[in-house]
């Protein structure tokens, strides 16, 4: 089968898809809802990493594994097991779940831009959008898109984690109690829901498999240990920065009582460390994370859409860059019509990513339990156990959220 384990350094080169996964999940919202944790509820959510380490990865290898052994990626392989009327319902919910995010990342966008610069936020997204259409429109898309990503994940670790140094660090009893107390702060569903579901998606697995097409993985890099790196490497990007804001957030905002409400606010994160500079540096972080997330996830979404109706998937193929400008112009018209702060209008659109889950994880657990999948090999039966629990968390997280949301609404 080709099981040769590789090297460190050769894995290293090998892996790329989580890395820009990562890039996608750690936009503007991730930072905002992160510190909405950290702000509102101190230590006591910071237990949510467990489930989103444990989700992440199953979810990703879950994804990998199905595609590898069928030769397809998720939605073309659901096409094949469960028809058109399947593939193009997961295609229509990831890319809707898509193209939430892409509006919560041109809002952030902004918002970094006004930190940075004093601009109004929507002058300072339009810039930024522009940048992006050149990025589409040049040859070599997913290379670029993998360094610029890469990058600019380096450089938030830094900055966050100077924070934490900076204020002291943690009080490690508190940090004990909240990584060991799974309970549900008051009032905390909904931020908990947009923080599980931007950082541990069901999309980011079926998106990976499409990467590493782009990647040209092979059967063998199953068995090779690439895409067990892979899948790590993602969480462990998301899961060291998100919870260093959490963290933060907890140490600098918490006991003042601050509640996160406008881009202002989460330049204050950063003053231990930098003083008067905060929120210049904070800005750069805003919109290091909304140009990344908007470079791959409107990528994504439309990647996804393509393979639901069963159209070209490449990254450079026509229908893929014209459908980027078209969502990326969509979500902008949305965005500028709201009249609200953009860190709220960021917070939004993280809950509605969790739109994608309930559809795209029912196939994929349908996938992973089928005798013809796994066929010649040993059943993968903790991978399928993993993916059962970690669909069902979900699932639960989502409805009580969603079930929240509507019994506040005031008909």
């Amino acid at each position: 089968m080709g099981d040769k384990k590789l090297s460190f350094i050769d894995l290293l080169k090998r892996i790329g898809p989580g890395i820009i996964l990562a890039g996608v999940v750690i936009g503007p919202g991730n930072i905002t809802t992160s510190a909405m944790i950290g702000a509102n509820y101190g230590y006591s959510m910071l237990w949510l990493i467990i489930p989103i380490g444990f989700m992440g990865i199953t979810f990703m290898l879950t994804s990998y594994r199905i595609s590898m052994l069928t030769g397809m990626p998720i939605i073309h392989a659901i096409r094949h097991y469960y028809g058109n009327a399947a593939a193009v319902i997961v295609g229509a919910a990831t890319f809707l779940s898509c193209l939430f995010f892409t509006m919560g990342n041109i809002t952030g966008t902004g918002a970094g831009m006004n930190l940075m610069l004093g601009m109004n936020w929507k002058l300072g997204s339009l810039l930024m959008i522009a940048v992006i259409m050149i990025c589409y429109f040049t040859k070599g898309v997913y290379s670029k898109v993998e360094k610029i990503i890469t990058l600019c994940i380096l450089g938030m670790i830094i900055c966050f984690y100077a924070t934490l140094v900076a204020t002291g660090g943690p009080v490690w009893g508190e940090l004990g109690k909240g990584l060991v107390r799974w309970k549900i702060a008051d009032g905390s569903l909904t931020t908990a829901l947009a923080y599980v579901s931007t950082n541990a998606a069901i999309t980011a697995g079926i998106y990976g498999t499409y990467l590493g097409v782009e990647k040209k993985w092979k059967k063998e890099d199953l068995f090779n240990g690439i895409m067990l790196a892979d899948a790590i490497a993602h969480v462990l990007a998301v899961i060291l920065i998100s919870s260093a804001i959490v963290l933060v957030g907890a140490i600098v905002l918490h006991p003042t009582g601050t509640a996160i409400s406008a881009p202002a606010q989460l330049g204050e994160l950063l003053v231990p460390f930098l003083g008067s500079a905060a929120p210049v540096v904070m800005g750069i972080a805003l919109l290091a994370a909304g140009f990344s997330s908007l470079l791959g996830n409107t990528q994504r979404g439309m990647v996804l859409l393509a393979a639901g109706i069963d159209k070209p998937v490449e990254l450079e193929s026509r229908f893929i860059r014209l459908g980027c400008l078209l969502c990326i112009a969509f979500a902008a018209v949305i965005c500028y019509s709201y009249n609200g702060s953009p860190t709220q209008l960021i917070f939004i659109a993280n809950i509605a990513t969790a739109v994608a889950t309930p559809f795209g994880g029912f196939f994929v657990c349908r996938m992973i339990f089928r005798k013809d999948v796994n066929e010649g090999l040993k059943t993968p039966r903790v991978l399928q156990i993993c993916m059962v629990i970690s669909y069902v968390f979900a699932l639960v997280m989502t409805a009580s959220a969603l079930s929240k949301i509507i019994h506040s609404i005031k008909f």
